[in-house]
């Protein structure tokens, strides 16, 4: 096996363990715990100071939220920069095309790493089955249900039955024996990898961390990064109502919370399928299609939700939902890191914490304002974030291509003026 794919199936394996917590808690924190404002700093590792979750205090959640939040900043822009550096050296060593071969090593990437989300569900899935069933749901509850929910404005559903103490712990022991595999199989597997172009240019050691935050602030000065922050801006908002709301609202309030696991399984299963594919498709469609497949996919569920009154009797479409979700998040996950990673590619470690704060950013504002709006308002913010990204995204390329477009000019008139002036000489 190459050296390469390798390094690439360890750290993808190793977050498959390490977030297999994560998924699982978070899609059932919203539908257990009333209390959402902490959770948007949880966009770190899964381990086990995601218990806390579970509990819904305010004294144990605040610190887990600092702590994940630390952690996420360096894991994930570690992640996109090694995955992009490997892309590089695979591509100069066979060469390839290097957007071609970092899309696809986003592509494996994700297509692991969302299975945590597959497992992480069906493990809480199988341990809270063993909770007593309940009984049907009021037709009154049913009509509060979806768009319609305002969560300030209606108390608490009861089809939120809290799983016994037991299988609580269960789970977390569960979680928390997959964290820490993880955490061993990438710090005793994973080689560390050393960046060519820094390599070329001299750089013989690393950058400290003062110049690494100094030159993220800087990168700020470039237009193309200004606009592409809507994109990850959008993941962030995205998730997080996925993960919080339509939980709650469509799955916790017309099903039950016994359900929220089997349809997000759905959810991870799609992406994970999706992102291993997009990556393969990037170099054929190039990576535009792809942007425009993942926003009229969105458009489409986000009007569907509005629309949508959701029954017990329509148990299809609550699978529906999250698996069409999953096709657009892929694109958002693959595509948004590479074209990153592309785009700023002397500058790969800025770029990509720049990516994390700014998704992070969105996680906090989705989260903070779902305990004030009707989730109706939320879709409607969703559908005027993706409007303004996929415009900004739509501006960078444009951008890029004038810029071609100028390049291949003025190397097709520069051999004509070398031979006027050799005529003239």
């Amino acid at each position: 096996m190459e050296r390469s794919l390798k390094n690439i199936l360890v750290l993808s394996f190793g977050f498959l363990l390490l977030f297999t917590a994560y998924w699982g808690l978070q899609t059932l924190q919203d539908s257990l715990s009333h209390c959402k404002w902490p959770v948007g700093g949880v966009t770190g590792p899964g381990s086990p100071v995601h218990h806390p979750l579970l509990r819904g205090g305010w004294y144990t959640l605040i610190p887990t939220s600092i702590l994940l939040g630390l952690g996420a900043a360096p894991l994930w822009s570690a992640q996109g920069t090694y995955l992009t550096i490997m892309g590089n050296t695979h591509a100069e060593k066979r060469g390839k095309v290097r957007r071609d071969v970092v899309s696809q090593y986003f592509g494996i990437f994700f297509l692991i790493y969302q299975s945590s989300g597959v497992f992480g569900n069906l493990i809480s899935s199988l341990v809270f089955g063993q909770t007593p069933a309940q009984g049907a749901i009021p037709e009154k509850q049913l009509l509060h249900c979806g768009a319609s929910d305002c969560l300030m404005a209606t108390a608490s559903t009861n089809s939120t039955n809290r799983p016994s103490q037991e299988l609580i712990y269960t789970l977390l022991g569960i979680y928390t024996g997959s964290g820490f595999l993880g955490i061993l199989l990438t710090a005793v597997f994973l080689k560390p990898v050393r960046d060519t172009q820094q390599k070329s240019e001299g750089e013989k050691q690393a950058s400290p961390f003062w110049s690494t935050l100094l030159s993220t602030v800087k990168l700020f000065r470039d237009k193309r990064l200004c606009l592409l922050v809507l994109l990850p801006l959008y993941s962030g908002f995205q998730q997080a109502f996925l993960a919080g709301d339509y939980t709650r609202s469509y799955i916790t309030c017309a099903l039950g919370i016994q359900f929220v696991g089997y349809v997000m399984i759905c959810f991870s299963a799609v992406n994970a399928l999706c992102s291993v594919l997009y990556g393969k498709l990037a170099q054929y469609t190039g990576r535009t299609a792809l942007f425009a497949l993942g926003a009229l996919i969105h458009l489409s569920c986000i009007t569907g939700l509005l629309l949508w009154k959701p029954h017990p009797r329509q148990l299809p479409l609550f699978f529906v939902f999250p698996g069409l979700w999953g096709a657009a998040d892929a694109v958002w996950q693959t595509q948004n890191n590479a074209l990153f990673g592309v785009l700023f590619e002397k500058n790969k470690e800025a770029a990509f914490a720049s990516y994390r704060l700014w998704e992070a950013l969105g996680f906090v504002i989705a989260f903070g304002y779902s305990m004030f709006l009707c989730v109706s308002v939320k879709l409607y913010v969703l559908l005027g974030v993706l409007s303004l990204a996929m415009a900004a995204y739509g501006t960078v390329e444009y951008l890029g291509s004038k810029k071609v477009a100028r390049l291949l000019t003025e190397e097709q008139t520069k051999p004509a003026e070398e031979g006027v002036t050799k005529t003239k000489t």
